[in-house]
């Protein structure tokens, strides 16, 4: 079992970059989800509300600067606002969780209003401002502006798995969905399929992770990552005949990393592609009705 793909978020819902390393934080891969739009209440917009999102590329340039290009060209550079440098702080929320963001500049909200919408775009200056839900963390286990855990693992075997499913259901044809339809951070080859519904803690390459929990999948899963379409109703209505977990339509599993012994500062470690993936706990499969 092996690292077969990393993908990095540097801006929530929109397009991802894949490196060959990855450093590990407590709150995520590093420049993960450090970024996302809110509206005007200070909620987070993601593909659920705009699909289009998926369309903006983005980039991060050595000195933090993120970029941000639409697909007719236009481009911008965004440098980091931070609260030391007295830039404003926003209110704002993902999925119940308050907590405060400065603001990008005036002239990124200028181009932003033009090319994306009303939206804000906020930097999560201080990543250790939002917990990760106290049911399944230990105190201070903190996430980037991610929807609830620092990284997803997901499997090429049960993508593989499900596809055969999706095949069977839909006789008349189905696209083969790709892995970019889940935005993992990390994927795994060499396992059995549904094997990561077993995991409770996993080492991949030096960093060791607990296995927290399955990850509900929602409608951007039916979002084609390249054009900004919505496609249908699959992986969906697969998911919810044949893999539910926790009650949930479920593909691929949650983790948070640990903090290796002797380690001090924010980096864990460093993944790479082709590390090797050892189970260090294992036990039943997640419940499909309950807990």
């Amino acid at each position: 079992m092996h690292l077969t793909g990393l993908h990095v978020y540097p801006v929530k819902s929109m397009y991802r970059l894949s490196p060959d390393t990855a450093v590990v934080h407590p709150w995520g891969l590093a420049g993960d989800r450090r970024w996302m739009l809110a509206d005007a209440n200070g909620r987070f917009v993601s593909q659920r509300e705009d699909a289009t999102l998926a369309r903006v590329r983005t980039g991060l340039l050595p000195d933090g600067v993120l970029t941000l290009t639409t697909p007719d060209g236009s481009r911008i550079e965004v440098p980091a606002p931070a609260v030391a440098a007295g830039d404003p702080l926003a209110d704002v929320e993902v999925w119940g969780t308050r907590f405060r963001a400065a603001e990008a500049d005036k002239e990124t909200h200028r181009w932003i209003a033009e090319h994306l919408g009303d939206y804000r775009l906020v930097h999560l200056d201080d990543p250790r401002a939002r917990p990760v839900d106290p049911e399944y963390s230990a105190p201070g286990d903190s996430v980037s502006m991610a929807d609830g855990y620092p990284l997803l693992l997901t499997t090429t075997a049960s993508l593989d798995r499900l596809n055969e499913l999706i095949a069977a259901e839909n006789p008349d044809g189905h696209e083969t969905l790709p892995m970019e339809r889940f935005r993992p951070s990390v994927v795994i080859g060499g396992t059995e399929p549904w094997a990561e519904d077993t995991w409770r803690r996993i080492r991949i390459g030096s960093v060791t992770f607990k296995v927290v929990k399955p990850c509900g999948r929602c409608m951007i899963t039916t979002t084609d990552q390249e054009t900004g379409e919505r496609r249908g109703k699959e992986p969906l209505r697969t998911l919810a005949r044949h893999h539910r977990l926790l009650r949930k339509a479920a593909f691929g599993q949650n983790l948070i990393p640990e903090r290796p012994a002797g380690v001090e500062g924010d980096e864990l470690g460093t993944l790479r592609l082709g590390d090797e993936l050892e189970v260090l706990e294992d036990g039943a499969h997640w419940p499909a009705d309950g807990r």
